[in-house]
């Protein structure tokens, strides 16, 4: 059964006639066609919307942009990493961390009261970094040449020499020192050239400053405000900043203290102040304080200087030594050198040679052949000898320095009158053989500080020469009681005399009396050794002994006298030994003594070498200066007369 719907099948349009078309476009209506609407007032027009365009080409732009400044970076750093690699690493040298030494203040060098004999005051090296002086950094080929012609003037350099160290061999040297020890002023010189070839540089294109490489360290310069007063004590510094001589060498440590160090970042030659900078603070070195008086060093100095030029000697010393504490007051060497201008001193001169000449002292040396005839009780000052004119013992004739009659003399007129035979035959005494003897007196040059070192321990100092008894010859044993055939320091020479004066006790000569640390704190120096030589009574009646020899109108000393003053000396006047040949030639020419002779305080030895002109003796010639020498160190320590009367020991007597 068809089931049969309710709805009314759709209708279906059939297509009618074409409507037909109004003039403007519009069609008209047909039949059955709604009515037309009137036409109402016009709608207000739509805004307009704005379409963008497409970002796509937008993109590509930018994505093509991007890819060539990443392919000029790439390119780039290929170049700087690969082809270009040395040039680069070469210029990033230019800028680095650098390590400079940092010099520590050399302490000062004082005398006793303070007064300053070497000190150090402020200086620049002046330096240079080779590698900025090429023509990859300046454009120009003749850098060196160019700052050598600046600097040379300035530094008084050979412009030569400069171009060497501006164009070393080693092209990757970056530091050349061209001139050490410079003042801030010639440093300040420098700089304002440097400023004034950096300005015109900037104006200029064309313009080089070839001095941008040079550089400064700050250094130190040693300065001495007396010259050549105590050169041959103090000694000099070398170029290298350590002590080349005297006690500059011998207590350098001492003096130098401890370098730092700084490091910083360079650029161009030049401290980058923003990076920072670390390092190790120098140290300074230690003052020292010296024993020596500058006024007394200046009056010894002084005659001794004028002596071997109205002389015409080959040279001479002083030496001035505290009797008890056996202190050198002064030690003057003439002639001398200026330490600060080493260039034009004598080569001979440097050094000191008051504890490096070694001589026969001469009729100096007898007070130590008395002494042993005093301490071995062999003779006393009034024993009686007979003098002959001469004295025949082993294969020679012995005299004395001028002819004489036989001489009716005491012990103390062999002393008195400087007998040379009379001293052979007092020593003879000294054992029941001349060897016995010889080896008693031998022991007794020993004590007294002969053939050893002083204790000062001095660079160059010698022991001078003293050979054992079984190697003195046949005429050795005899000349050596009187001052030949054995040699001295002028150092050794004098410190007999101050052990006589001290009683018969011999001090260690000493030149330091302390150091004062960075911390203010003063540390004396050790105390000297001391050693029994004679007793304190032989001491006393040497001392009696020698006051003949410048009291008594007999004695060879009289030129020594001091108005109001007791003095105890001893003339000398030994044939000399030639250095350079070896051979005996002129004169060794002395005089040794002190005072008070009853009190003593101050001992004076003078020496001259080879006089040429006037007297050789060394009463006429070393008298004169013992006297002014003295004198001035009696006052400058405000020694005051004793006021008691001499012994006045007899000096002949009659048969």
């Amino acid at each position: 059964m068809t089931e049969v719907s309710d709805r009314e099948p759709p209708r279906r349009r059939v297509p009618g006639p074409a409507r037909p078309v109004r003039p403007g476009g519009r069609r008209q209506p047909g039949p059955g066609a709604r009515p037309a609407r009137r036409p109402g007032p016009p709608r207000p027009a739509a805004p307009r919307t704005i379409r963008l365009g497409s970002p796509r080409p937008r993109l590509r732009m930018i994505g093509l942009a991007l890819t060539l400044v990443l392919s000029a970076f790439v390119v780039r750093l290929l170049q700087v990493q690969a082809v270009d690699a040395g040039t680069y690493a070469a210029k990033a040298e230019q800028n680095h961390y650098v390590v400079h030494a940092l010099p520590a203040e050399r302490g000062g060098i004082t005398d006793r009261n303070g007064v300053a004999l070497a000190s150090t005051v402020d200086a620049y090296d002046i330096t240079a970094d080779p590698t900025l002086f090429t023509r990859e950094q300046l454009d120009v080929g003749d850098g060196p040449e160019q700052a050598a012609a600046l600097l040379a003037p300035i530094l008084g350099e050979d412009p030569a020499d400069l171009v060497d160290r501006l164009r070393p061999e080693n092209g990757k040297l970056r530091y050349v020192v061209l001139a050490r020890r410079q003042t801030p002023q010639v440093w300040n010189q420098i700089k304002d050239l440097k400023t004034a070839l950096a300005k015109k540089a900037e104006t200029d294109k064309s313009a080089v400053n070839v001095l941008a490489g040079v550089l400064a360290d700050p250094s130190s310069k040693r300065v001495y405000p007396g010259g050549d007063l105590a050169a041959g004590i103090i000694g000099w510094v070398g170029a290298d900043g350590k002590g080349g001589g005297g006690l500059e060498r011998k207590l350098d440590k001492t003096l130098a203290g401890k370098d730092g160090e700084i490091r910083y970042v360079q650029s161009g030659g030049r401290q980058v102040p923003t990076a920072g900078s670390t390092g190790t603070p120098a140290v300074p070195g230690s003052d020292v304080e010296l024993t020596i008086d500058r006024d007394i060093q200046w009056a010894a100095q002084h005659a001794i200087s004028e002596q071997v030029e109205k002389s015409e000697a080959d040279g001479g010393y002083v030496i001035v030594q505290d009797t008890a504490t056996g202190e050198i007051l002064a030690m003057a060497n003439s002639p001398g050198f200026d330490p600060a201008d080493l260039a034009h001193a004598d080569p001979d001169a440097l050094g000191n040679a008051a504890l490096q000449d070694a001589f026969e002292p001469g009729s100096t040396a007898k007070v130590m052949s008395m002494a042993a005839v005093l301490e071995e009780n062999a003779a006393t000052p009034m024993t009686h000898l007979v003098i002959p004119n001469r004295l025949k013992r082993g294969d020679r004739l012995f005299k004395d320095d001028i002819d004489h009659p036989t001489w009716y003399l005491t012990l103390n007129g062999v002393l008195a009158k400087s007998s040379n035979i009379g001293t052979i035959m007092a020593t003879g005494e000294l054992g029941r053989t001349q060897e016995e003897a010889n080896k008693v007196l031998y022991s007794y040059l020993r004590k007294f500080g002969l053939g050893s070192h002083s204790g000062l321990g001095f660079p160059g100092e010698t022991k001078g020469i003293l050979a054992p008894p079984d190697q003195w010859s046949t005429s050795q044993q005899y000349t050596i009681p009187f001052g030949q055939g054995v040699s001295v320091t002028a150092l050794q020479a004098a410190s007999v005399y101050s052990t006589i004066a001290n009683g018969g006790v011999r001090v260690e000569p000493t030149l330091v009396r302390g150091t004062k640390g960075e911390d203010g704190r003063f540390t004396p120096a050790a105390e000297p050794e001391k050693t029994r030589v004679i007793s304190e009574k032989t001491a006393k009646t040497l001392s009696q002994m020698l006051e003949s020899v410048v009291d008594d109108e007999e004695g060879t000393g009289t030129k020594a006298r001091i108005p109001g003053y007791r003095v105890a000396g001893k003339t000398g006047t030994a044939n000399r030994v030639d250095p350079a040949t070896g051979k005996y030639h002129g004169y060794t020419s002395s005089f040794a003594g002190f005072a008070p002779a009853d009190k003593p305080r101050v001992t004076v030895y003078c020496a001259i070498q080879n006089a040429t002109e006037g007297s050789y003796f060394g009463g006429q010639i070393c008298g004169p200066i013992y006297k002014q020498v003295m004198e001035f160190a009696l006052k400058t320590l405000q020694v005051p007369p004793t006021g008691a009367d001499p012994a006045n020991l007899p000096v002949t007597f009659k048969p």
